[in-house]
């Protein structure tokens, strides 16, 4: 596989909000982009949501075969669907995420996909990172760089991912290479969509809060903020990455609140982490833009507009699909990986140096591209 050559690439994420699969083309030699072709999603049912709830923070010597399947068959599901696949990026399911204790799990098996869809997967993308001394995430940043290329930025800019955990990606497009020192700084800034979920599901019986209607109509708790902000982690250097209940704490904190109030407390709370990882940036990018469910969320884009002083837009507003560019990542870096290039480097893992990573699954009878 040659710099230059385009091929058909399928990615997919199955974020840490439980939601569901998403599946997207891009066409790329795992250098640079050359266009985006079909999507598709196929959502977790309440069930299979329950399941995987259930397997978090389990790790691969407990009995996680029930999300694992669940996780495998939803991928197969979607990604049958598309056509003329040369390579498939499948990132798994995280349960769990402790890469200086236990590593990192994320659940599902590359091998039953490749034999079931008759194409090479790529998967197991974090844990080489994170046996070399990396975090292990966020891996999207090499995406983000080529992204940066696309657009024709000329300044620094920043991606934000809104899913269950936030994380990002400062990207100097004047670099050539996303492994060239001072190119990317990555990291995970802290709670995104995942305690608002939980909170709305557990107070309201709603996956979401639709556009932040209920965090709007509340007014943050100052007391549980505070106690927020005093978390160590917002203190430690980037790179750095979180497991999705590291602020489990967060929920409980805020549970003498009404709802309104509650939800309202908990987006406000991200606006704020958002904010300090801002400040952790090399320099002042030229404008955020967020990708990830948090982006449809109005309380939080416009928190995040007045907060962090400077052009705050979703994705979409540079022509990129926020729904799917998670999922085009993976596609981007499988075949980084078929063509030996790294996927990870000092300022997006703190890997000690420009690492590889992942997993190669073929079909039997077929050879590796």
């Amino acid at each position: 596989m040659l710099e230059g050559i385009a091929v058909t690439a399928l990615g997919t994420m199955s974020g840490t909000s439980l939601d569901g699969v998403d599946a997207a083309v891009v066409e790329t030699d795992g250098v640079r982009i050359f266009g985006f072709g079909p999507v598709a999603y196929r959502a977790y049912s309440g069930a299979e949501q329950d399941v995987l709830r259930a397997a978090l923070g389990l790790w691969p010597d407990q009995d996680v075969t029930a999300a694992a399947r669940i996780v495998e068959d939803a991928h197969i599901a979607v990604m049958a669907g598309f056509r003329d696949v040369a390579v498939a990026g499948f990132h798994g399911q995280t349960l769990a995420h402790d890469p200086r204790g236990r590593g990192t799990h994320q659940c599902g098996d590359g091998d039953r996909l490749a034999a079931a869809l008759n194409y090479p997967v790529v998967w197991d993308f974090r844990s080489a990172d994170v046996a070399a001394g990396g975090q292990g995430a966020p891996l999207a940043p090499f995406y983000h760089f080529a992204l940066a290329k696309w657009i024709g930025a000329r300044a620094p800019v920043a991606f934000l991912n809104l899913g269950g955990v936030g994380n990002l990606t400062w990207v100097d497009p004047a670099c050539a290479d996303p492994a060239d020192p001072g190119a990317l700084l990555a990291f995970d800034t802290g709670p995104a969509n995942a305690p608002i979920n939980d909170a709305m599901r557990a107070r309201l019986g709603r996956g979401y809060d639709d556009n932040g209607q209920v965090a709007a109509a509340g007014v943050p708790d100052v007391a549980s903020l505070a106690a927020f902000c005093a978390d160590p982690y917002f203190a430690l250097p980037p790179p750095k990455s979180l497991d999705r209940d590291h602020f489990r704490a967060l929920g409980p904190a805020t549970a003498h609140l009404g709802d309104a109030d509650a939800i309202a407390t908990l987006t406000q709370a991200v606006v704020w982490s958002v904010a300090s990882a801002m400040a952790q940036c090399p320099r002042p990018p030229a404008r955020l833009l967020v990708t990830g469910g948090g982006r449809r969320n109005a309380t939080l884009m416009a928190g995040l507009a007045a907060i962090c002083g400077l052009p705050v837009d979703p994705v979409e507003a540079v022509g990129l699909d926020g729904d799917m560019l998670e999922a085009q990542a993976f596609g981007y870096l499988a075949v980084r990986v078929l063509r030996g290039l790294p996927i990870s480097a000092p300022g997006t893992t703190g890997v000690p140096r420009p690492a590889r990573g992942g997993r190669v699954s073929v079909p039997r009878g077929r050879t590796q591209t």
